[in-house]
């Protein structure tokens, strides 16, 4: 899922964000239905059969793309094919699985360490509560949040990385600058719970689809269109007149770099 976690804490953040109003969330629900109308099979794209082996996956997908974690993983879950086989092999042995996964000895030893902690502490079963997930190793808020929506339905919070932070912005349901936390707090305000999981998944295909980082022709989409006012590409993209558009406030308060289609850089959860 390509972004780095580094806080275990509540979702809160540094930037200060209001309570949503009900127009904030009138438009919300409009942006959902449209949502669900262009990818109405979006799911999760990493690939598992159990709770423990999506959280495996989750944890290699930390600044990877998901699609390298799903060469790796058929191999990788074929010889772990429990807990318990993770907390009991060498490290080292691990490593030899998901070498082609960026930082592969620091994620062997938080899979192993995570395992481990299953096994001693939740008598081999993945927890099913935020705080138990918090105490595994290699766990933050989003790896937690993307276990607890997809294997067993309950919406304790919202999925925030690279996508879900870019699109937040672009389509004007968090102010420019917010840090992960913030976004995830903002989204959970402005959407009904039992769709948080859901909307990560919506959020995450139409940002590998259409409103990707670098894409000038994205405001072409009727979702970028109709809901992207804080997208820094529609500066430069050509109206239907062929004149340029005039940037909104909060575009004008984007980064030249940005401008121009480059993301702004991770921070981490």
């Amino acid at each position: 899922m390509g972004k780095r976690e580094r806080s275990n804490g509540p979702a809160s953040g540094a930037t200060k964000v209001g309570p949503a109003r009900a127009a904030d969330r009138k438009r919300a629900a409009s942006l959902l239905k449209a949502l669900r109308a262009h990818y109405p099979d979006a799911h999760c794209e990493l690939n598992f059969g159990t709770p423990h082996e999506l959280l495996v996956a989750t944890i290699l997908s930390a600044q990877a793309t998901d699609v390298s974690v799903n060469k790796a993983t058929p191999a990788l879950f074929a010889r772990f094919p429990s807990p318990a086989d993770y907390a009991t092999a060498d490290v080292l042995e691990i490593e030899t699985y998901i070498r082609t996964i960026g930082l592969y000895r620091n994620k062997a030893k938080a899979i192993k360490a995570a395992m481990k902690s299953i096994v001693e502490d939740f008598g081999g079963e993945v927890p099913q509560t935020m705080e138990g997930l918090l105490t595994l190793r290699g766990v933050a808020r989003k790896t937690a949040n993307v276990v607890l929506g997809n294997c067993f339905g309950i919406n304790e919070g919202v999925v925030v990385d690279t996508h879900v932070q870019r699109l937040a912005v672009r389509l004007g349901l968090a102010p420019q600058g917010s840090s992960t936390l913030a976004i995830e707090k903002r989204l959970m305000d402005l959407f009904p719970r039992d769709a948080w999981c859901d909307l990560s998944h919506l959020l995450i295909f139409h940002g590998r689809r259409a409103c990707k980082a670098r894409m000038a022709s994205c405001a072409d989409h009727p979702i970028c269109r109709g809901f992207g006012r804080a997208c820094e590409l529609r500066v430069s993209a050509p109206t239907a007149a062929g004149t340029r558009s005039k940037p909104t406030a909060a575009q004008r308060k984007v980064s030249p770099g940005q401008r121009r289609g480059r993301p702004a850089p991770d921070r981490g959860a």
